[in-house]
């Protein structure tokens, strides 16, 4: 008779069970941010959502209520504005009075070459994709510590991690959220905290809509992306369930790409 298996069994799908955690998603009105708070909401995270337009936030927050009974949050904010930034935090701390997750999405994207580029124009995706970021981190940070396993999940992009002609702005400001990433995954290594990134490619967001139907666009996904299509937005979920969720404790400080194969090539 084989001797029986007397180890522990791997807790296994239970890890991405977030049943209990609280999580906010910046830029959660549209796109990825709004499949990303569904994705979490399906797994049993309360969701708070944040947008520019009050009328969004609420109307997202609602659906996702009734659609996967969890509570929610709809809430307006300029996250370029400390105090926007302060009065979100607070409110969340209010209303749940916690915070397990972050996801830093909300982010703008202003193409061209650069001769035809003004300053401003890069120092504002700067602002909101880079700085923006570091600011609701922080703001976060002391909820977050509070969290038996609070996790903080930035959106990079494919362009952090390699270049596209004229989008000098955005890939710049992405590159940054690699390199923050990194080093806040350094800095709170002694924590609960695990701090990562995702790098989507090319998903038919709001943001790529109006190029969607150009000559380079339909190019390039067919010649760069292995997978020949536009990522659709449910894809990015489980990306997001994984680093929100204790599957993720042994991950820090690290990229998940999400692109169709485009990087491999």
């Amino acid at each position: 008779m084989a001797e029986r298996d007397s180890s522990p069994k791997l807790p296994g799908i239970r890890l991405f069970d977030l049943t209990g955690r609280v999580a906010l998603i910046t830029g959660g009105t549209k796109g990825l941010g709004t499949a990303m708070a569904a994705g979490l909401a399906s797994a049993g995270a309360a969701v708070a959502v944040c947008g520019r337009s009050t009328e969004e936030a609420q109307s997202v927050a609602q659906q996702l209520a009734a659609d996967y009974n969890v509570a929610t949050l709809g809430l307006a904010a300029d996250v370029t504005q400390t105090a926007d930034i302060e009065n979100l935090i607070r409110q969340v701390e209010a209303t749940f009075g916690r915070l397990d997750i972050l996801i830093n999405n909300a982010g703008i994207n202003i193409r061209g070459p650069i001769e035809t580029l003004t300053l401003d124009e890069f120092r504002k995706v700067q602002q909101v994709n880079v700085e923006a970021v570091w600011e609701v981190t922080r703001a976060a940070l002391p909820l977050l510590r509070q969290s038996p396993a609070g996790r903080i999940v930035n959106m990079a992009s494919t362009l952090g991690i390699v270049g596209l002609a004229n989008r000098t702005p955005y890939a710049s400001s992405k590159g940054a959220i690699v390199q923050m990433t990194r080093a806040l995954g350094l800095e709170l290594a002694d924590t609960p905290i695990r701090v990562n990134a995702i790098c989507p490619g090319p998903f038919l967001t709001p943001m790529n809509v109006p190029i969607a139907d150009t000559e380079e666009a339909k190019r390039f996904i067919v010649g760069a992306v292995a997978l020949g299509r536009w990522g659709d937005l449910a894809e990015i979920q489980g990306a997001a369930i994984y680093l929100a969720s204790d599957a993720s404790s042994f991950t820090t400080g690290s990229l998940m790409v999400v692109d169709g194969g485009w990087t491999a090539r």
